[in-house]
């Protein structure tokens, strides 16, 4: 099947940080922006309120040897054409009778001077305290102190005698799915899926982000 590419309203697009740099508008002021290439994306799956209860696209993005595919993905693929995918998201759609398995969705869908929501993985800082994690001021760096990155009291005295759920207390920190809204399109580029924001995107460089519309 041949791959056409869609000018319709998708709602979103997968992409992977590249870093951060810095624009001047044409006003002269410094902009910090952030690089994403984003797309092309593969139509993978095709998802109807009649079938599946809602209206979606599943989009294929990042290519992957087939000797890393197992069974039920290549047999999933198939109708996409030849090429396999590492990550699979979907992106919600107006009209999915306006798409097909293969067809490719670019930066088409988007415009310099639009407005969307960025959602990438934070990087992951494993076990932190509280410090690190909540940012609490510390304690006093003074002789005889013991208390300088410590959470210090967690008690709740006699009653009810237990730790409250929700206490900021040490633990894993990072890694988890954050959502950067209302971010400015401030360049385009497509011969070379190049997307460029205003501001910082969650994630670390080679990162998957999703592109949604706001």
């Amino acid at each position: 099947m041949t791959r056409e590419t869609v000018k319709a309203m998708s709602r979103g697009l997968l992409g992977k940080k590249l870093g951060m740099t810095g624009l001047f508008s044409p006003e002269g002021k410094y902009v910090p922006a952030t690089v994403v290439q984003a797309g092309p994306c593969i139509v993978t799956q095709v998802k109807t309120e009649a079938t599946d209860g809602y209206n979606a696209l599943q989009l294929g993005f990042g290519e992957k040897k087939e000797s890393r595919i197992n069974k039920p993905l290549k047999g999933h693929f198939k109708n996409s054409g030849e090429n396999y995918f590492t990550f699979l998201r979907e992106v919600p759609v107006e009209n999915p009778d306006e798409y097909s398995p293969g067809q490719a969705i670019t930066l088409d869908v988007f415009k310099v001077g639009e407005r969307v929501d960025v959602i990438g993985t934070t990087k992951g800082r494993g076990f932190a305290g509280v410090i690190k994690r909540h940012g609490f001021h510390g304690g006093r760096k003074t002789h005889g102190s013991r208390s300088h990155r410590i959470p210090g009291s967690i008690g709740c005295s006699a009653w009810p005698g237990k730790v409250i759920k929700g206490k900021k207390m040490p633990g894993h920190y990072g890694n988890e799915g954050k959502t950067a809204k209302n971010l400015q399109i401030v360049d385009i580029r497509p011969e070379k899926n190049l997307i460029i924001f205003r501001g910082a995107i969650p994630g670390p460089k080679s990162g998957l982000v999703v592109i949604k519309k706001a």
